[in-house]
């Protein structure tokens, strides 16, 4: 096993709001050590500790299992960061108030949007080169205005250069999924920021339709629905009744729609919308949107390409780029819940990596180790 203590300690990172550890493991991928992760959903906490606090001997991060509004974050700085100073914070606070499924004014004043600003109050104690937020679109809209004119005023009080928010598309970097989300980097005013650094990260990928340069075409999600280990825990889809099995049975293959299925219930009467409710994968373009109820086929397009059934938490894991052996704690719909939640691993590896290289490690060569020891063991197969 590599020797740190030659080579050097490796960068640290925070995730807050960790849930079941995506945006965790994608940092350590890049060569980071988690020092401690705050998360109060009790299955999410089960998988985090079985998943990332076990399998990193002593670089295992602590994980605090109450709300981030218990802590003092000031006291946990002082104990966690007694050797060495912070790096990177993560950290996408809940979203369900910024979400683009409410409706009118539902989500202004909701009391969970606060905890953006309790995610920078850990900044503000822990002082570290870096932090990145997450969060779903809806956050830019101008109902949530005053809740992002209050964190920019927080940053630059405290001494950070906050860059404009970025929506990036998880299939523009090699994630088999049309996912949109929200960043926001925040970096210390005195780390030198070189010339070379890119914000955001280039993507990698696009429409085959439209492929130039060195672009690849988008990742497909067909490789998600190949088969898995005959003991694999999350190999289970929801149990469905014999009228809707039978919907299925009609529903055309790879991407047919429930239109085509003949199902017609009464809310769908009236209007054209929710189209992609109980349609099927298409495993010829990236997958829909992972929800935190991607395992129910009566909330999206949800349904196996071919087979007469939702799909399983392992194929909506392989779809948020979970390696296979990442097992999630709790039952069906609590990991289909932490899957909808994360940060796809391998997004949170291609920022962290960005973020590592240019704004932390100034060593290339410590660097080379850290990738070197990470990246061929734990990076997933279904990417």
């Amino acid at each position: 096993m590599l020797d740190w203590n030659q080579m050097g300690s490796r960068p640290t990172a925070v995730d807050l709001f960790a849930g079941a550890g995506g945006f965790s493991l994608g940092a350590i991928r890049s060569g980071f050590e988690v020092r401690f992760a705050v998360e109060n959903d009790k299955f999410a906490v089960q998988t985090y500790k079985r998943n990332i606090l076990n399998a990193f001997g002593k670089t295992n991060p602590v994980v605090l299992d109450g709300s981030i509004l218990e802590y003092v974050p000031t006291e946990l700085a002082g104990v966690h960061f007694q050797d060495r100073s912070c790096d990177l914070v993560l950290g996408g606070p809940p979203c369900q108030g910024f979400s683009t499924h409410r409706i009118l004014n539902a989500g202004v004043n909701d009391p969970r949007n606060e905890l953006v600003h309790a995610y920078f109050d850990f900044v503000k104690a822990l002082k570290p080169r870096v932090f990145l937020m997450e969060n779903v679109p809806g956050i830019l809209w101008n109902r949530h205005k005053p809740y992002l004119d209050k964190f920019y005023a927080e940053g630059e009080r405290a001494g950070y250069d906050v860059r404009q928010p970025i929506v990036l598309d998880a299939r523009d970097f090699g994630i088999p999924q049309r996912r949109k989300r929200v960043f926001i980097l925040g970096v210390r005013r005195d780390v030198h920021v070189p010339p070379k650094f890119s914000w955001p990260p280039r993507q990698t990928h696009c429409d085959p339709a439209k492929v130039i340069g060195s672009l690849e075409p988008w990742i497909t999600c067909s490789r998600v629905f190949d088969p898995t280990s005959e003991n694999d825990a999350n190999n289970m889809h929801m149990n469905h009744g014999v009228e809707l099995i039978q919907a299925f049975k009609n529903t055309p293959v790879n991407g047919g729609s429930r239109k085509d299925s003949g199902r017609l219930l009464a809310c769908h009467k009236g209007h054209d919308g929710h189209k992609d409710v109980y349609g099927r994968i298409d495993p010829s373009k990236p997958a829909p949107t992972m929800t935190t109820a991607c395992i129910n086929p009566s909330k999206g397009r949800f349904v196996h390409p071919t087979e007469h059934h939702g799909i399983t938490v392992r194929q909506a894991a392989r779809i948020q780029t979970f390696p296979d052996h990442f097992v999630f704690e709790g039952g069906l719909t609590a990991a289909g819940r932490q899957i909808g939640n994360a940060v796809p691993v391998e997004l949170g590896r291609v920022l962290t990596s960005e973020i590592i290289k240019h704004l932390i490690v100034s060593d290339s060569r410590k660097l080379g180790v850290a990738r070197k020891y990470f990246e061929p063991a734990e990076r997933s197969e279904f990417q």
